[in-house]
């Protein structure tokens, strides 16, 4: 596969119609954050297994000549989630997964939609509408879209769980079936809801007659939610994290996500001088590993809501931290590895317009289909992040009334000391960042194409969604004796397909000096590069 080219804007999404939805924006004269509102919206309807309007999302926002931003859309647990109100169901061992008990915080992504519309024409001078920016999204759920592979096949495995868990059924089945792949798939109550925050803006959703219907469906199928907890959210603006690499600077989200894994895992193999070893070499997989590892025992250790946080985040990036870490790592010998974070299913997408305005953005449900569950009226598939809380009081990420959840989530970006800035991510939960890694050391480290670094085999340590082993996980294109040579240095192995979803649906954008952009989308993936 090649890598796309082009001058004046670039997209790059896990679904080609939210690619061509921000491609149109552009093309419309539209910026980086306008056009990231039409894919995100676009994307939240056409792949509905892995994102919707019930989740939360993040963005890593830049332009040209001033500081680096983000947006904070993640919403908190509801007041009334307690240990307590879980007590008085009959729950008192760990959050479960579905159902209106798991739909426990507010989904912010709608907030962050509105943030980054309000930053497009305050700080970029944006001048298209809401309801222009909505319109694909809006008629794509009215008309409906083919069915991908990827969601037929994932509803299939899903069906026995999900189909108990009210509204999933009439929603995303067919005679009680996963809908057949190239299949018209319409959400016409989705629609219906999308037009009104189209027309009454994205506050509706929060503080109007929508965030009136959505408590009132929440509260009547059993969730903690109430009016109240979707008035005192609001998406904030955020400083990102940055780490000082060697070759520039990279910029990931702030707690509660996990960006600073991320950033820790670069800056550890920054300190080892990475680029001594072959790419894709059993020596380069093991050395990415070991620094996973010495950053999700950091993450695991300390990453919360930043209102918990004892330490602050941007001081585990620093040069004499990251060098201890990296003297842990036995370049002979891995370490013990215990259990991961585990599922999540998510979305990345990027835009660089041809101004330079780039854009690096998440969005997610946590676990697929989210809660399960689907509101009646509005049609909305609401979130699950909130499972991830502990009913014990003793751990670092206990359930309390307006904390937020710990995220898997976290887009990135870097701007190199050589003029060129590039945005990528990747879904995935634990993959998201040792994709990420893989991604950036391919391209930034040994200067491969951004489409040759993304279709490469990738690795997988632990568990992300559809997963339950804690093993490092190979796609069946790495070469028999690096499988071999970690096995010796004492991984535990196991093979997946030769293109596996499993390690994550990947993208990145490069913007060179010249203003010439280079884009690679993932073949795991229904996605697309889309560019002029």
């Amino acid at each position: 596969m090649q890598q796309k080219w082009g001058i004046r804007g670039m997209a790059v999404a896990p679904h080609s119609l939210a690619s061509e939805s921000a491609l149109a924006v552009l093309r419309e004269g539209g910026n980086a954050l306008e056009a990231m509102v039409a894919a995100a919206a676009t994307i939240a309807v056409v792949y509905p297994h892995m994102n919707s309007i019930g989740g939360d999302s993040f963005w890593v926002v830049h332009s040209p000549g001033k500081a680096m931003g983000g947006i904070d859309a993640c919403g908190a647990a509801a007041g009334l989630a307690t240990k307590n109100w879980y007590a008085e169901r009959g729950i008192t061992k760990a959050i479960p997964f579905r159902g209106a008990v798991a739909a426990n915080t507010v989904a912010g992504t709608i907030s962050g939609w509105g943030a980054a519309h309000q930053l497009s024409k305050q700080g970029l001078g944006g001048k298209i509408p809401l309801s222009r920016l909505l319109a694909d999204a809006i008629y794509y759920a009215e008309k409906g879209v083919p069915v991908t592979h990827s969601q037929s096949s994932l509803t299939t495995k899903k069906t026995a769980e999900l189909s108990p868990i009210p509204g999933f059924a009439e929603t995303f089945l067919v005679d009680g079936k996963a809908p057949q792949v190239g299949s018209i798939f319409k959400q016409e109550r989705l629609a219906k809801t999308l037009r009104q925050i189209a027309r009454k803006g994205t506050e509706d959703y929060y503080r109007g007659d929508l965030a009136d219907l959505l408590a009132k469906e929440l509260t009547e199928l059993g969730s903690p939610l109430r009016l109240s907890d979707l008035q005192r959210h609001q998406a904030k603006l955020i400083d990102p994290l940055e780490l000082k690499h060697s070759l520039g600077n990279v910029y990931n989200m702030i707690p509660p996500t996990q960006g600073l894994v991320s950033l820790m895992i670069l800056g550890i193999l920054d300190q080892l001088n990475l680029k001594r070893f072959k790419v894709d070499s059993a020596e380069y997989v093991h050395h990415c590993v070991e620094a996973t590892k010495q950053a999700f025992k950091i993450r695991d250790q300390f990453v919360t809501d930043p209102a918990y946080m004892k330490r602050n985040a941007q001081n585990f990036l620093a040069p004499a931290f990251l060098k201890k870490l990296a003297k842990n790592i036995d370049p002979e010998r891995a370490l013990p590895w215990g259990q991961g974070k585990g599922p999540a299913d998510t979305i990345w997408m990027g835009v660089i317009d041809g101004q330079g305005n780039c854009v690096s953005f998440i969005q997610s449900i946590y676990h697929e289909f989210g809660a399960g569950i689907v509101l009646p009226t509005s049609g909305v598939n609401w979130q699950n992040r909130g499972c991830s809380f502990s009913l014990d009081p003793k751990t670092l990420n206990h359930l309390e009334p307006y904390r937020k959840p710990f995220h898997t989530l976290n887009p990135a970006m870097a701007l190199f000391k050589d003029g060129r800035s590039m945005v990528y991510g990747t879904m995935g939960g634990d993959g998201q960042p040792q994709t990420q890694c893989a991604v950036f050391t391919r391209t930034a480290t040994y200067g491969l194409d951004p489409q040759d670094a993304i279709s490469r085999p990738r690795w997988l340590l632990g568990r992300t969604w559809g997963q339950t082993s804690d093993s490092l996980k190979l796609e069946s294109r790495f070469s028999p004796w690096v499988a071999k040579e970690l096995h010796a240095l004492g991984h535990e192995i196991e093979m997946l397909d030769a293109f596996d979803e499993t390690v994550g649906h990947a993208g990145c954008i490069i913007r060179e000096p010249s203003g010439t952009l280079r884009g690679g989308w993932d073949p795991r993936s229904d996605g697309a590069v889309s560019s002029f």
